[in-house]
């Protein structure tokens, strides 16, 4: 059975973000992952990961931005990273080393680094050249800490204009690249979304060996994943068949909003196949 990830960004909408690790843990998960650190100190995190017996196993490389202050920021302002963008190169190099700052500290060994978003006006072909460039530097300095940099397709209704979309553009970057801790992070609400087809796609690029990381989300409400037009359940035995044995990101938005309790209610999927209390 696969092994499930609470998304702390979006479950437990009604605590203060430090509480929902308690929260997290008392659902039975023993791994979480979540947009940004850098709001809060590495020791408290640390703290509360080791208080709660659970992994860290992903978060986000800043958006924008060089500190805890500016990267929160730059979210809010709606900028979705630098790595696409020519003219921010100090800027992605410096959130990188804290993304890998906090990895160390808090025993993540994957993180996601946003594609950006692609500048009005601006052919995507031309933001190429710069985006294999990062992602190989990135890839360095992450296989100096013994960490992975991943990169993920996400859908243009979400985010309009995000540079990378598809599967197979995101495995023609690793490729093109050919650093070894560069992998997919493969979300399979986006990947809906975008292309279909699913079960062929996770047959096309799991055996590769090249996905660190699986996310889910009911489609297109992205909600819980027993909600909606995919049937989870078989996609789950396709991603064991297919021998996965990384975590799957529960990266949703409960349907129950902010109302108390509303995310554990909605955790029934993950009750009935037996991987919680």
């Amino acid at each position: 059975m696969p092994r499930f990830a609470a998304n702390l960004s979006m479950f437990y909408p009604e605590l203060p973000f430090l509480d929902r690790f308690e929260a997290a843990a008392k659902d039975g998960f023993q791994a979480v992952e979540y947009l940004f650190p850098y709001a809060w100190p590495a020791a408290e995190l640390q703290a509360r990961l080791r208080g709660n017996g659970l992994q860290q196993v992903l978060f986000n490389a800043p958006p924008g931005g060089t500190d805890g202050p500016s990267s929160t920021a730059a979210w809010e302002a709606g900028q979705r990273g630098t790595l696409c963008l020519a003219d921010r190169d100090a800027e992605f190099q410096t959130g990188l080393r804290m993304a890998i700052d906090y990895a160390n500290a808090l025993g993540c060994p994957r993180i996601h680094v946003m594609a950006g978003l692609v500048p009005e006006g601006t052919d995507r072909a031309d933001l190429r050249g710069t985006v294999v460039a990062r992602l190989g530097w990135a890839a360095a300095q992450a296989a100096r800490a013994g960490l992975n940099v991943l990169i993920e397709p996400i859908n243009t209704r979400d985010i309009p204009r995000f540079y990378l979309n598809r599967q197979d553009d995101a495995h023609a970057l690793l490729a093109e690249v050919g650093a070894p801790n560069l992998q997919v992070q493969m979300d399979l609400y986006h990947c809906q979304i975008v292309e279909g087809d699913v079960t062929m796609k996770l047959r096309q690029y799991l055996p590769t060996g090249r996905v660190g990381h699986i996310q889910i989300a009911g489609v297109p409400g992205r909600h819980e994943p027993d909600v909606g037009e995919l049937n989870h359940a078989y996609l789950f035995e396709q991603i064991d068949a297919l021998g996965y044995a990384g975590w799957i990101g529960c990266e949703y938005r409960p349907g129950r909003g902010a109302q108390a309790n509303g995310t554990s209610a909605g955790l029934g999927w993950f009750r009935r196949l037996g991987t919680a209390p």
